[in-house]
């Protein structure tokens, strides 16, 4: 760790998590935290769902819940940014506090609950920024909807325009009854309704904008099943596997390891490496999918590529490192590229596939 992410590590955790985020966002928005760009490396660079991407890392949702500062994120050294989970109206999301340290395992739970300021707000900002900056949005369902459904129908139409890519997030463990939507019958009515309307907005716009589905890791081997089935039946264009935890296997916390919520930070990794190989397995080489959970490395990242992923996700490490850490962890990479002798970090992708997607969920 670097000492400006050391000291600025010791400040924020000074203050509760939820207001050391607010914090961090805030010093992103008045640029106090300097730009810590990866060096470009061709090795890096892959096309994706149609998309190129500089480097195979993004920050995944959750952080920049209201797309505040997507192009700062992107000049941390990140090749992609991921808003939201943002949902059709504001909301506050679950009662404070919702979000606890568990410094021990450089973990984090969370029970936010989707707080967000709407599509309105989210739209307005996203409109401001640059063309050409790679910026996915990630959809979701007001907690009170009468027709969950209906408001993943409404992000696609609400942000097609402005979105690189969408997540359909039906994931989070924090929105009661939300992951039902995982069931096969009701993932099947979810991805027919979304793709149709993705379908319809290429019409008109005459643009195609790829959409992801985002799983948790919480799943059996017949949800995995399940999943991959109706994934590879539509259109779909990836996955991101995968959310928060449930589980709390093998925490040191003993303060806070029995709050409820999701679970994220360097625990989860394994668990989640195991499904993202296990749903590589089960779709084939062709689906993209964006691996997530534990990144807090440059090994960690292409450990992920080499259990099958395209590109990978990080946060909840970056509270424990700091914002140098996607640039090293890019940086890292192409080190990688130099001691394996290859081209293309896609050369890495699947080589240890089996070896994740044997092991027991």
């Amino acid at each position: 760790m670097s000492f400006l992410s050391s000291l600025g590590r010791k400040g924020l955790f000074l203050f509760d998590p939820e207001t050391a985020h607010g914090l961090s966002i805030a010093a992103l928005k008045a640029g106090i935290v300097p730009a810590c760009p990866a060096k470009a490396d061709p090795r890096l660079a892959q096309t994706v769902a149609g998309i190129a991407f500089p480097n195979p890392l993004g920050i995944a949702a959750g952080y920049d819940k209201n797309a505040e500062v997507p192009e700062a994120l992107l000049r941390l050294g990140f090749g992609f940014a991921e808003i939201g989970t943002v949902t059709p109206r504001a909301q506050e999301g679950n009662p404070k506090p919702r979000i606890f340290r568990l410094t021990a395992d450089d973990a984090v739970i969370n029970r936010l609950g989707f707080n967000n300021e709407g599509h309105a707000a989210a739209l307005a900002r996203l409109k401001g920024c640059r063309r050409d900056a790679l910026i996915g949005v990630n959809i979701g369902a007001n907690k009170d909807s009468e027709d969950r459904i209906a408001d993943y129908v409404q992000g696609i139409r609400t942000f097609y325009d402005v979105a690189r890519y969408f997540t359909a997030n039906i994931s989070s463990p924090n929105t009661p009854g939300l992951r039902d939507l995982q069931a096969k019958e009701s993932l099947h009515a979810l991805l027919s309704a979304v793709l149709a309307a993705r379908t319809e907005e290429q019409a008109r716009s005459g643009r195609q904008v790829p959409v992801f589905l985002k799983i948790a890791p919480d799943l059996t081997e017949e949800g995995l099943d399940d999943i991959a089935e109706v994934a590879l039946a539509h259109p779909l264009d990836g996955l991101i596997v995968s959310n928060t935890t449930l589980s709390r296997a093998g925490l040191r916390d003993t303060r806070h390891a029995g709050e409820a919520g999701g679970l994220s930070g360097r625990p989860l990794f394994e668990k989640s490496t195991v499904v993202l190989a296990k749903m590589r397995r089960r779709v084939g080489e062709a689906m993209p999918i964006i691996g997530v959970g534990g990144v807090s490395s440059a090994e960690t990242a292409a450990e992920k590529i080499r259990a099958g992923a395209n590109l990978v996700q990080l946060y909840s490490c970056m509270v424990y490192a700091g914002p140098t850490l996607p640039g090293e962890i890019v940086n890292g990479l192409s080190r990688i590229c130099d001691r394996d002798q290859i081209t293309s970090i896609t050369a890495l992708s699947g080589t240890r596939t089996a070896h994740w997607a044997d092991r027991a969920l």
